[in-house]
């Protein structure tokens, strides 16, 4: 990133106008008009921004998020290709009571694979054979979506300006060896109040949940911030994604064939 895409003025106002947004709980207009509907580097140098600005605070990073890497969450966006943000520890659910993460103004969910790394991932080869290797275990994961974009009228520069519309994530218990079960083959489905909302695949995630994660680690290395060694990675939605109120009763489930493989559980609360 350099000094002059995150300096410009155009930049600028469009963080401003997240924060503003984050601030006042109010959704806002698109950043769009100000940064275009597809310019990646200026989206990115206004998500830099954000981050710097909670690292000021004493936000501390914990890991990554890969976006838009299910064709169904593409086509509800209107978008074609998938990006990133950074998770801070007070987005973790299982770590942070209520009152002190984020303020959620939009929710919605989907489920997902969260990876956990053991290695760094910073090297010359990083496709989905190199990264497996990096993984210590994986588990069952939802994310807790969010935008600061008023309606979720978002372009791809708006989801990635708005820190690739994060919100929470929560991981579920079981830790999985990538020993036991191959990411592209797994099935998953998402039950909000126990009625289904959302079924999909391991593939329905760039192919294969590994492949987004070689893309994750190849697109940070390049952006001169590598995957390290005990970062969380959410890799992406494996279906559709769903509105999220107060109360509502979250639990997802990770299958392997016949196998249950892991499950995971939210509840909304009232902030």
């Amino acid at each position: 990133m350099t000094a002059t895409s995150t300096d410009s003025p155009r930049v600028r106002t469009a963080a401003e106008r997240l924060s503003a947004a984050v601030r006042s709980g109010l959704p806002t207009t698109p950043v769009r008009d100000l940064i275009g509907p597809d310019d990646v580097a200026l989206a990115y140098a206004v998500q830099r921004i954000g981050i710097d600005d909670r690292l000021s605070t004493g936000a501390r990073i914990v890991g990554r998020k890969i976006g838009l890497t299910s064709p169904a969450v593409q086509q509800q966006l209107g978008v074609n290709q998938p990006d990133f943000g950074v998770l801070f520890g007070d987005m973790n659910v299982s770590e942070t009571v209520v009152a002190q993460r984020p303020r959620l103004l939009q929710p919605k969910v989907e489920a997902e694979l969260a990876f956990v790394l053991s290695a760094d991932l910073d090297g010359d080869q990083l496709d989905a054979v190199s990264v497996r290797g990096a993984v210590a275990w994986a588990a069952a994961a939802l994310e807790i979506v969010d935008s600061r974009i008023a309606d979720w009228d978002i372009s791809f520069a708006d989801t990635v300006a708005d820190n690739a519309s994060s919100g929470w994530f929560v991981l579920g218990p079981e830790r999985l060896s990538l020993t036991e079960f191959e990411p592209r083959e797994i099935s998953m489905n998402m039950a909000i109040d126990g009625e289904i909302v959302s079924t999909g695949t391991g593939s329905a995630c760039l192919g294969d949940p590994l492949e987004a994660l070689s893309w994750l680690a190849r697109t940070a290395r390049d952006f001169g911030d590598p995957l390290r060694a005990g970062e969380i990675v959410l890799s992406g939605a494996l279906g559709p994604m769903a509105p999220l109120r107060t109360g509502a009763r979250v639990r997802s489930e990770l299958f392997s064939g016949a196998s249950t493989l892991g499950t995971v559980d939210f509840t909304l609360e009232e902030q």
